[in-house]
């Protein structure tokens, strides 16, 4: 039996078609190529296929029982690779995404869900995770964290505009404690705490006016691991919450909240997407997935994560 089953495609094209032009023109060869290729097979096979006349050509008895048995099965080999070519330009296939839960919610969910009826093909695996992780050695395909700031190794698309947080807090809790004028008065407050996740330290609240910078460290009853449940204490009048503005907005407009501070609001760079730099870790999937979350100035984006 050859070791290459290109012979026997040569063999089975001869036998169909029952003219070597015909055949060579099919598979884009020489007729002297496809007759050299049939007298090294049948000698190799120690038996004619092929009956060669001036005018046509036919298999033997053998060369019909062998075109019988493994026509059909080369003819399901075509069909299998010519699928599997297919799949070179149809996105198909799993995207696995590490995200917060912030990301998740605001970003990729509703884009995913506008994206993926016209995508059948695509299984997207979103994991929502409150800290940013390995996504190589998680066998992630993809990852999500704030700002452009990746090693080298890694590619940063942006997904959503820069975040401007907010200090909220209920107006039952304002009603017993004065309004705080600048960030060091937070000190005297009830203040709802993040802890980060990556390495256990409660997140340091960060202000901006005038290019000058100021950290504050606060105090309180609560610690959270993500800004959801921030906001939520924050609205229930645990205190003061350092939150992505975008996210108190539709609780600042009915008056549940607060927004104090305003002028020493900080502005951080808002969400990416990253992946390996690798060409060949990009598929077809994951290039529609990532055009379809880049962002794009004119489009208005949800809140952000700060952990």
């Amino acid at each position: 039996m050859p070791d290459n089953y290109s012979d026997l495609m040569v063999f089975i094209a001869i036998a169909r078609e029952r003219s070597f032009t015909r055949a060579a023109a099919q598979l884009g060869m020489s007729q002297s190529a496809l007759s050299h290729t049939m007298r090294v097979l049948e000698e190799r096979l120690g038996v004619r296929l092929l009956t060669r006349t001036t005018r046509s050509v036919s298999p033997t008895e053998a060369g019909q029982r062998l075109m019988d048995r493994i026509g059909p099965r080369f003819e399901e080999i075509e069909s299998e690779l010519m699928a599997v070519g297919e799949l070179r330009d149809k996105p198909v296939g799993t995207v696995r995404i590490s995200a917060t839960e912030n990301a998740a919610e605001t970003i990729l969910w509703p884009r995913l869900a506008t994206l993926l009826p016209a995508y059948p093909g695509i299984k997207v695996e979103l994991i929502v995770e409150p800290r940013f992780t390995d996504i190589v050695a998680q066998r992630y395909n993809l990852g999500v964290r704030l700002g452009s700031d990746v090693t080298r190794d890694m590619s940063a698309v942006r997904i959503g505009a820069d975040m401007q947080m907010a200090v909220v807090a209920s107006p039952a809790y304002l009603a017993k404690r004065p309004l705080p004028t600048t960030p060091h008065d937070l000190t005297d407050h009830d203040c709802i705490n993040l802890q980060l996740m990556s390495h256990g330290d409660l997140y340091v609240w960060e202000f901006n006016k005038d290019r000058q910078k100021l950290n504050v460290r606060v105090e309180g009853q609560l610690v959270f691991n993500g800004t959801r449940q921030i906001l939520q204490a924050a609205l229930a009048g645990f205190g003061f919450g350092y939150v992505p503005q975008a996210m108190a907005r539709p609780f600042i407009a009915s008056g549940r909240l607060v927004e104090v501070l305003q002028d020493w609001s900080a502005t951080f760079p808002g969400y990416h997407l990253y992946y390996p730099v690798r060409r060949q870790s990009c598929s077809r999937s994951m290039a529609v997935l990532i055009d379809a979350l880049r962002y794009r100035p004119e489009t208005t984006e949800g809140g952000h994560h700060v952990a």
